[in-house]
């Protein structure tokens, strides 16, 4: 509360001294998303949209990307960066009213967009789900962004079970560009991003090309510390005490209290270390670990973990351009190309693990680095044809999405001194094609429209090099089931990041039709209502009809209520379907060569344990609300909801049955130890309120907008479906911390208080956030340990050097908050600082930024 009163303090001062600055009142917003009439604003919608005019939101923001931009200014809109975790830390996933990164359709100017070919499954946010990649759309491209926060899949289709983002890209005649520098108050993270848009007639009237550059680079962060893993190998520890001299293996020992000579074996950590010398073994341990240290010139910081941002560089191309030939007749053509490069880090290797390091490559072991490329590419086009007020929309949008992996300082410890330390280990991507044929004509009050779709998608798996994947014997072979034990040293594959085999390569595809039809009915803006049809059938698993109706209704002049219900669904990503990445590895009993990892559903391991092929999640919306507009400038909006879904797909942890070792029943050398799969296993039930309140007051020759927004959103699991009969427990394959991901991990409740005032040549920004309590769910080796809420502000000063030039300078987190500090239980031994939730581990973060129009 003190940082709150602070902020408001803070912009009281900043009044005294401002000057004016226009603001467009977002009331006349029109909004295109979740109706195909095109005549309301926001406040005559049905259901409850947000429309964002990212031009100046990012004009005076500290936040350079999309999904940052959202997490800072629509409640139910969740983003965190990810540490440790593999891809997941190049592609934020993000959520929207406390429901899966699969759960939210994204549209660019009204048109389906393609999802990654990424899959979560490190047990972060969206652990086990696919979405859309929100950071390979430039900022300087993007005009507006409309937020659907309601389900829509009776009229988009597919995904929209949460709500829908409609990206609209700009189509101004002019030019603009922006350059932006950023560092943390710890001199990490370093951000440098640099845009251009242009814009231009193409010759005819209402006719325009809209090209877009944006280039960025943002440097790693390192949140670590110290932790107490045991460093150097003490698997064999011949400790000698000589007269209360202790030494061990031939180094003396300082500080340690007297121990019996002997051999200790101590591994992993400390306090792990041998308890048969009483019950100092771990002080012996750490000593032996300092001793070795010093000998080698080194300190303790050298074996901390890279923990923290990824690096990510990343290049973006846009275009938007529509052409009339006449009044009847347009062609237009949208899309882009980003491509990505990003630089995460695996878990570190220390030199105590023998099995996964090579003395003489890594003596003081390693910490393997992932450097993935990921390639964005979209192209729809386009024609519009009124024929007797009949309005004729025939496209056709493509995407696809490509991620590379690479890894490097790292190795195959089977091949021993041999390994190389650089790996290719494959790619995945995904494909989609979508024609659509949407027709439309308003007749009196009445608004109708149909169409059909037809979507195309496929899916690759990309091998990497042999030995990323492969493990070796003492003689450079492939491990095979045949291979004698004793002839294989060391763990197989790219350390860190095992690449895709070639069992894992596979090419999958299918198709989809649709057809639906829609109505609304507008009766002098006090009435209206909305109703949806949409029947879809897809190659691999069916058919699937959904309806939706919404209502308005104003009582009286500036007060209306409204609401909605319907029903959705979500259609298996092909990534869900078959992603795999099962690799050959030692048994742990140590006999026999075993098969480990996620396994697809067309799996011998998934038909013997009895997981079925998935099939559609379904779901039922309802929504409740009203509008009201109390006085000039004022705004309320407030909406309840709730939402079932039946059969969501998730992954699981790892299982093990003695059927999937047994070669009678998987087939010789298909024997499985551990396998992890994709199921359609729970049910959940969402429900929250919104609430959004906003007042354009003129003050002091200014004019002063005040934005509160919040959200509480509540998730809970209300069934299981998993297969019956499974030998291990349900809490060891889907236990309390998966549980956790879904329920509790996200804030259930989050607000912004934005306060944005501008004179003359001067604009000032103070925006508090607040994120609510989150719990996380340290199982089966930690604990359950609640993060207590937290308040962000952001504060910016902008100022018109020019017509033409704004100078704006600022801060995210201005007073350096983060989620409190991990209990050590949850810590991986003090490994992980901090944990990714609520604002993430960024800290501080200051920026200057020129924005340039012409």
């Amino acid at each position: 509360m003190k940082k709150l009163s602070l902020s408001v303090l803070l912009l009281g001062a900043i009044m005294i001294s401002a000057q004016e600055q226009e603001r467009e009142k977002q009331i006349e917003d029109v909004v295109i998303v979740g109706n195909r009439n095109t005549k309301r604003t926001k406040l005559e919608t049905p259901v409850p949209v947000d429309i964002i005019n990212i031009e100046k939101i990012q004009k005076s923001s500290p936040q350079i990307t999309v999904q940052d931009l959202l997490n800072y200014v629509i409640p139910s809109f969740n983003s965190v960066r990810q540490s440790a975790s593999d891809g997941t830390e190049h592609i934020d996933p993000v959520t929207l009213r406390g429901m899966g990164p699969d759960q939210v359709l994204v549209l660019v100017n009204g048109k389906r967009r393609h999802t990654t070919s990424l899959v979560n499954y490190q047990n972060t946010v969206g652990n086990g789900s696919v979405g859309t990649d929100l950071s390979a759309i430039p900022v300087i491209a993007i005009e507006k962004i409309e937020v659907l926060r309601d389900g829509a899949a009776a009229q988009y289709g597919s995904d929209a079970i949460a709500g829908v983002i409609n990206i609209i890209l700009k189509k101004d005649i002019g030019a603009s560009a922006t350059l932006n520098y950023g560092i943390t108050g710890r001199g990490d993270g370093e951000t440098y991003q640099a845009g251009v848009n242009y814009g231009t007639s193409l010759g005819k009237e209402e006719s325009f090309i809209n090209l877009s550059l944006q280039l960025n680079q943002r440097g790693k962060t390192t949140r670590t510390q110290n932790h107490d893993l045991i460093i150097y190998d003490q698997s064999n520890l011949n400790v000698v005490n000589n007269n209360g001299v202790i030494s061990a293996n031939g180094l003396t020992l300082s500080n340690v209290s007297p121990i019996a000579s002997g051999n200790y074996g101590n591994y992993f950590a400390y306090q792990f270390a041998d308890p048969a010398d009483g019950g100092t073994g771990a002080q012996i341990s750490r000593a032996y670990d300092e001793a070795m240290i010093a000998k080698n010139g080194l300190s303790r910081d050298d074996f901390n973990f890279q923990i923290g941002d990824a690096r990510i560089k990343q290049a973006q191309l846009f275009v938007n351009a529509e052409y009339p030939f006449n009044d009847h007749f347009k062609i237009y053509s949208f899309g882009g190309f980003s491509i990505k490069e990003g630089q995460g880090y695996g878990f570190r290797r220390l030199p105590s693990e023998t099995s996964n390091n090579v003395y003489s490559i890594y003596p003081n072991g390693f910490q393997a680095v992932l450097n993935s490329q990921v390639y964005d590419i979209s192209y729809a086009v386009g024609a519009k044809y009124n024929l007797n007020d009949w309005q004729f929309d025939l496209s056709n949008t493509f995407g696809s999405n490509t991620f590379k992996y690479n890894v490097d300082n790292t190795l195959n410890a089977s091949l021993g001194a041999n390994s190389p330390t650089s790996f290719y280990a494959g790619a995945h991507s995904f494909l989609q094609n979508t024609v659509n044929l949407d027709v439309s004509k308003s007749v009196k009050n009445f608004n109708f429209a149909f169409g059909g779709e037809f979507r195309f998608e496929q899916y690759d798996i990309k091998a990497g090099e042999e030995a990323s994947y492969a493990r070796y014997d003492i003689f450079g072979n492939i491990v095979t089931p045949t291979t004698p034990e004793a002839n294989v040293v060391g763990a197989g594959g790219a350390q860190s990041f095992t690449g895709f085999s070639t069992d894992n390569a596979l090419t999958k595809s299918r198709h989809s039709t649709a057809v639906y039809a829609d109505v609304s009915y507008d009766l002098a803006k006090k009435l209206n209502i909305d109703a949806a049809l949409r029947f879809e059938n897809y190659s691999d698993f069916g058919n699937t009809l959904n309806g939706k109706l919404a209502l308005r209704y104003e009582f009286i002049k500036n007060f209306a209520i409204r609401g909605a219900v319907g029903t959705g669904f979500r259609a298996p990503s092909l990534q869900q379907q078959y992603f795999n990445n099962s690799y050959a590895d030692i048994s742990t009993s140590g006999v026999g060569i075993v098969k480990k990892g996620i396994f697809n559903n067309d799996s011998k391991a998934a038909e013997v344990l009895g997981f079925d092929k998935l099939k559609q999640e379904t779901s039922v919306n309802g929504s409740v609300g009203f509008t009201l507009k109390p006085a000039k400038g004022l705004f309320i909006t407030l909406d309840g909801y709730w939402i079932g879904v039946k059969d969501r797909i998730v992954i699981t942890s790892n299982i093990t049955d003695d059927r999937l070792q047994d070669p009678a029943v998987v087939g010789k050398g298909n024997e499985v130890e551990s396998a992890r799969f994709f199921a359609n296993a729970i049910d959940t039930e969402t429900k929250g309120v919104d609430l959004v309140v906003s007042y354009d007051w003129r003050l002091g020759g200014g004019n002063l907008n005040i934005n509160l927004a919040g959200n509480y959103t509540e998730t809970k699991i209300t069934d299981f479906h998993f297969p019956q009969g499974l030998q291990t427990p349900q809490d060891e394959f889907f236990g309390p911390d998966q549980i956790n991901i879904i329920e509790t991990l996200s804030p259930k409740t989050k607000a912004t208080l934005g306060l944005n005032y501008g004179i003359g040549k001067l604009n000032f920004l103070v925006r508090n956030t607040y994120f609510g309590q989150v719990t996380r769910d340290g199982y089966p080796f930690g604990g359950v340990q609640k993060f207590s809420p937290k308040v962000v502000t952001d504060i910016s000063v902008g100022y018109d050097l020019t017509k033409s030039i704004n100078l704006t300078v600022g801060a995210n987190n201005l007073f350096d908050v983060f989620p409190d500090l991990q209990s050590y239980e949850n810590s991986y031994y003090g490994v992980f600082k901090y944990a990714p939730v609520q604002m993430g581990t960024l800290g501080n973060y200051f920026f200057g930024r020129l924005n340039f129009t012409f």
